[in-house]
């Protein structure tokens, strides 16, 4: 085990977890690329769009499950394209089914097609219905933090602000109301849409977040192997130097980082 495993687990639902990071499986070229990613990242949570993904519901065509067995790997089904809470809990239920009672969920409701910007008011009425439903509920949300708490009150087990929109690799655009969520969540805070890039990712953990999920950063890079890898080891950078606790900033300082004591010509 590495110390990462070891020192600092992600504890999601009543389980540990050695990675911080977790990846979706969309708009790779073949499932041969999507595993070799998923291998690279060093991730255990993987999010599978059930609307858009086969992982059993077409037993006519190849299964993502054959390249990401269940045994090995956490599948976090999601609502990816629901614009409505009926459809999110739907789906829910329909991916319960097919993976044999899973309750661990990403759900999003989105609030139009062009910007994919959550619709909190559905995402608020499914949560409340999925979490009495039994689910263990992830749930992707604005940057609202009065929302993040609304959430986690409701029971949902993570809450998931965006850290831009999703696609856009803008990066964390509203560090501060990233950083109000995680003061006041008591369930992790998974930055979810919006990386680009590692310092991206290592900026979220910086921030104190408890992870990260990501797709398109990874896999519309040049080379999504060689991004899997390098987010693997930009969260885990960030989430040591948030665990440190950096050195307080300054526009400049008269103490030099050598001692000036014993110096030639100084008593």
């Amino acid at each position: 085990m590495t110390p990462h495993e070891n020192m600092d687990p992600l504890l999601i639902g009543g389980k540990a977890y050695a990675s911080r990071l977790l990846v979706g499986t969309g708009k790779y070229r073949d499932f041969a690329e999507t595993r070799a990613a998923v291998d690279a990242s060093g991730a255990q949570i993987i999010t599978v769009a059930i609307r858009r993904t086969n992982i059993g519901q077409n037993p006519d065509e190849p299964s993502l499950l054959e390249a990401l067995p269940p045994s090995k790997f956490t599948i976090l089904p999601n609502t990816a394209g629901c614009y409505t809470a009926d459809d999110a809990v739907r789906t829910l239920r329909l991916a319960r089914e097919l993976l044999d009672g899973h309750d661990l969920v990403k759900l999003e409701v989105l609030g139009d097609p062009k910007t994919l910007y959550p619709n909190v008011v559905e995402t608020i009425a499914a949560a409340k219905t999925l979490v009495k439903d039994g689910f263990k509920v992830m749930v992707y949300t604005s940057d609202d933090p009065i929302i993040a708490k609304q959430l986690e009150e409701i029971g949902c087990v993570a809450v998931m602000p965006l850290a831009s929109l999703i696609g856009s690799g803008m990066g964390i655009l509203n560090p501060w109301n990233l950083q109000i969520i995680i003061e006041s969540a008591t369930v992790p805070v998974v930055v979810d849409a919006g990386v680009g890039t590692a310092s991206d990712a290592a900026i979220a953990m910086e921030l104190g977040c408890d992870a990260v999920l990501m797709n398109t950063a990874i896999a519309a890079a040049k080379d999504p192997v060689l991004m899997a890898s390098a987010m693997r080891k930009a969260v885990e950078a960030g989430r040591d130097a948030w665990r440190a606790g950096r050195m307080p900033k300054k526009l400049y300082s008269a103490s030099p980082s050598s001692p000036t004591g014993g110096m030639i010509g100084k008593s």
